[in-house]
């Protein structure tokens, strides 16, 4: 199993850290942001494959900014991907 600490970045949610084994996450904790909503996320997307995840949540902003705590999510499983 790989885990990675991600920096978010125009987001409420600090960083990120993910984990996964063979293509699943394990495993999602959020660091900031709203409390209820990322750990419904974290739960929603453990047990998922990690191209699942991305194809669901990528490109989805908030209150118009370009990014959301779910897109910053994505990018933090594209980072454990380039790294597993």
């Amino acid at each position: 199993m790989k885990t990675i600490t991600y920096t978010t970045h125009g987001t409420c949610a600090r960083y990120i850290e993910v984990s996964g084994e063979n293509g699943i996450i394990t495993n999602v904790k959020f660091y900031g942001g709203c409390n209820g909503n990322l750990q419904g996320i974290s739960k929603l997307v453990t047990g998922m494959k990690y191209e699942d995840v991305i194809a669901h949540l990528k490109g989805i902003s908030c209150n118009g900014k370009p990014t959301s705590c779910p897109d910053q999510l994505c990018c933090a499983i594209e980072e454990l991907m380039r790294e597993e």
